[in-house]
């Protein structure tokens, strides 16, 4: 059979592969912290946070600008502690500006 012109959904290109199905881990991963988290934060900014990378006990949160990113960094102490509260193992929160705006 050739595949080279068969579609595959990525949930089944993850089952393929067990780099692609760790990094779909990962990503649900990241959306669940996120979840976690935004209700602490002004319902102003939510929208404007996005899930980021994992990688080992480093997460990354994404700000669309800078006054976003700034106002995070207000709230990382309290981020850390409501993560750690649900058993999640965060050594450091980082924040970075998207620019996807």
């Amino acid at each position: 059979m050739n595949r080279r012109h068969q579609s595959v959904t990525i949930a089944q290109a993850s089952l393929a592969s067990p780099t692609l199905a760790r990094l779909a881990q990962l990503g649900r991963e990241s959306t669940r912290r996120l979840d976690a988290i935004k209700p602490m934060l002004p319902e102003a900014i939510r929208p404007c946070v996005k899930a980021g990378p994992i990688d080992n006990s480093v997460w990354c949160l994404l700000a669309d600008n800078a006054a976003v990113a700034s106002k995070l960094r207000q709230f990382l102490p309290h981020m850390q502690a409501e993560l750690s509260a649900r058993g999640v193992e965060v050594t450091a929160i980082r924040i970075r500006v998207s620019g996807s705006r």
